[in-house]
């Protein structure tokens, strides 16, 4: 595998690199992290649009900022 480094990869390289870790093992951990997040995210996006899809839910959270404006002091 070949990859252009730009010089902000190079310095974040070099700091990984310092922290004890080889540039195969930097690489390899920022390839993976990243995938990691990628399948966070994509997680996320999917609860969202199940709670979002959840009429019963969003009528109770209505009620409950309803409630909630309710109790809240006069300004």
């Amino acid at each position: 595998m070949s990859v252009r480094l730009d010089d902000e990869v190079k310095r974040a390289l070099r700091t990984l690199e310092a922290s004890g870790m080889t540039r195969s093992e930097a690489i390899r951990k920022s390839i993976l992290d990243a995938a990691a997040a990628l399948r966070r995210h994509a997680a996320l996006r999917s609860e969202v649009a199940a709670l979002e899809a959840d009429v019963a839910d969003r009528r109770e959270m209505h009620e409950i900022a309803t409630l909630m404006e309710s109790l809240r002091a006069e300004r």
